[in-house]
C-alpha cells in the first residue's frame, strides 16, 4: 500500500525536532479551519459555525434570486452532460471536466429528472403533487438555497481542515478509545463535530474525500458518514420549537446524545456495514502512515504526524483547482440528484398512503412501549428516510407531548434521508446501495426507539 509520508518523515517521527516552518504549516491552516467550522459563534439571537454565517451573509445578499440560480444551474447540468455524453467534445476528454459530465445513464436521468422539477416548480407549471409548496417547494426555495451558499463555502474552504495536519493530530490522540469503543478511526471524531456544531452534510462531505483520498477504508467510510453525520444543534433547535417541546431542549439533546452513541457502537457491527471490506479506494489505495509511536509521547507522535501531513498539503494553485472542482461537482452532480429524490420522496409521502402502510406494524409496537396517539405517530416513525424534518410536521398536530418528545428525538437519530443524506452517499464514491440504507435506517430506527422511550418516559413522563 502506498503511504503518504516517506523516509524524511518517518526520522521526524522518531523524534527529531519539528521544523518551525512544519508547525506553522500545520497550526495556521488547521486553526482557520477548526474556528470555520467545529466552533460556535453566537451573533445577536443566532449561534452557528464561521462558515455559517458566511454562507447565510451570502444567502441574504442573494436572498430571492437563489431559487432561479438553482434552476439555472440544474439545466446548465443537464446541458453539459447531455453535450458530453451525445458529442464527446475535446475539452471533456479527460481530467475533471470528463469526471463531473461523463456519468452513467442513471445519474443522466437524474439531472434530467432534477432540471425538470426546478423548471415545473419555480414557473409553477405541471401536477400539483410536484409544484407544491411542501413537496417540490420545499427543494427548490427552502432546501436549494441553503445548500447553494452551505456547500459554496464548504467546499472552498474544508481543506483547510482536512488538508493540513488537523485530521491527523485528532486521529493519532483519539485512535485507541474510537476503535476500542466504534472500531473506528479517532479521526472520524473531527466528521462528528463538524456536523454537530455545522450541519450533517459537511461531515459527510469530509468522510467522502478522506476515503477518496486514501485515509477511510470502504467500511470505515460508510460506517461513519452513517452514523456520525448528526444534524446540527442549530437544527435541533429548530426541530422542537416546530413540534412544541422547545422548553425540553435539554433533556431532548441529551436523549439525541445518548441513542445516538449506542447506535453508533452497535450499527456498524451489524450487516449491511460489517459487511463493507477493509479496502481503500481503489485509484489512491491507502494513505495512513503505519502507526507506531516509538518512544514518543502521543501529544509528540501526533504533531509528527500533523506537521509531515502540512508539509505534503497541496499549494495555493493546487487548492484553488481542488476548490473549483468541488463547487463544480456539487452544483452539477450533487443538487440534481437532491432535488430528484427529495422530490420524489415527498411527492411518496405527502401525496401516498405509502408510509402510513408501512409504518402499520409500528402501532402495536408504540402501544406497547405506552405512547399516546400510537396511530397517528407511526407514521412519524418511517417518514424521516423521505426527509428529516417530515417526522417533525407530521408530530406537530399530536396532542401528547411524551409522543411528540419520541417522535423529535427519534427524527434526529435516524441520519438516514433521502432528501439530502442519502442523495449525497449515493453521489459519492463510498460503494452505499440504495437499499443498504433503507437497511441502516431501519437499524438505526430499531435500536433506538427503544432507548428514547424509556428516557422519554424518566425525563417527561
Amino acid at each position: 500500500m502506498p503511504s503518504s509520508l516517506d523516509t524524511s518523515d518517518d526520522i521526524a517521527l522518531e523524534g527529531a525536532p519539528l521544523s518551525r516552518h512544519g508547525l506553522i504549516k500545520f497550526i495556521v491552516p488547521s486553526l482557520i479551519g477548526v474556528l470555520l467550522f467545529l466552533v460556535p459563534f453566537s451573533m445577536g439571537d443566532t449561534i452557528n459555525i464561521g462558515m455559517g454565517f458566511a454562507a447565510d451573509g451570502l444567502k441574504a445578499l442573494l436572498g430571492d434570486a437563489l431559487p432561479a440560480i438553482a434552476m439555472v444551474v440544474l439545466c446548465l447540468s443537464l446541458l453539459l452532460t447531455l453535450v458530453v455524453k451525445f458529442t464527446h467534445p475535446g475539452w471533456a476528454s479527460e481530467g475533471m471536466l470528463k469526471e463531473l459530465f461523463d456519468v452513467a445513464p442513471l445519474w443522466v436521468v437524474m439531472r434530467a429528472l432534477g432540471a425538470l422539477f426546478a423548471v415545473m416548480i419555480y414557473f409553477q407549471a405541471g401536477p400539483a403533487f410536484v409544484i407544491a409548496s411542501f413537496t417540490g417547494g420545499v427543494m427548490l426555495n427552502d432546501l436549494a438555497p441553503v445548500l447553494l451558499t452551505f456547500f459554496f463555502f464548504a467546499a472552498i474552504l474544508l481543506p483547510f481542515l482536512v488538508d493540513f495536519g488537523f485530521m491527523e493530530f485528532i486521529g493519532s490522540l483519539l485512535r485507541t478509545p474510537f476503535r476500542w469503543i466504534f472500531g473506528l478511526p479517532g479521526r472520524s471524531a473531527i466528521d462528528a463535530t463538524a456536523s454537530w456544531m455545522g450541519s450533517g452534510t459537511v461531515g459527510v462531505l469530509i468522510t467522502t474525500q478522506q476515503y477518496e483520498k486514501g485515509f477511510y477504508n470502504c467500511r470505515e467510510a460508510a460506517a461513519i458518514a452513517t452514523n456520525f453525520s448528526i444534524v446540527s444543534i442549530a437544527f435541533a433547535i429548530l426541530v422542537t420549537t416546530f413540534i412544541g417541546i422547545n422548553h425540553l431542549f435539554v433533556p431532548f439533546y441529551l436523549t439525541v446524545v445518548v441513542a445516538g452513541l449506542v447506535a453508533a457502537v452497535i450499527v456498524p457491527r451489524l450487516p449491511p456495514l460489517s459487511l463493507k471490506p477493509n479496502t481503500y479506494y481503489e485509484p489512491v489505495g491507502c494513505q495512513l502512515q503505519e502507526e507506531r509511536t516509538g518512544n514518543q509521547s502521543l501529544l509528540r507522535y501526533s504533531l509528527g504526524m500533523a506537521v509531515a501531513r502540512a508539509e505534503k498539503a497541496p499549494g495555493p494553485q493546487q487548492l484553488v483547482r481542488i476548490a473549483l472542482f468541488n463547487v463544480a461537482d456539487i452544483f452539477f452532480g450533487l443538487l440534481p440528484l437532491v432535488i430528484a429524490i427529495g422530490t420524489v420522496a415527498l411527492i411518496l409521502a405527502e401525496f401516498t398512503p405509502l408510509f402510513t402502510w408501512l409504518s402499520m406494524p409500528m402501532v402495536p409496537v408504540l402501544e406497547w412501549m405506552g405512547l399516546p396517539e400510537a396511530e397517528a405517530a407511526a407514521p412519524a416513525t418511517l417518514v424521516g428516510f423521505a426527509d428529516m424534518f417530515l417526522p417533525a410536521v407530521l408530530g406537530s398536530n399530536i396532542e401528547s407531548e411524551l409522543t411528540r418528545f419520541v417522535i423529535a428525538c427519534l427524527s434526529l437519530t435516524q441520519l438516514v434521508y433521502m432528501s439530502e443524506i442519502g442523495a449525497l452517499l449515493l453521489k459519492s464514491k463510498i460503494p452505499l446501495k440504495l437499499w443498504e440504507l433503507v437497511a441502516i435506517f431501519l437499524l438505526r430506527t430499531a435500536i433506538t426507539l427503544p432507548i428514547i422511550v424509556v428516557m422519554a418516559h424518566w425525563l417527561v413522563g
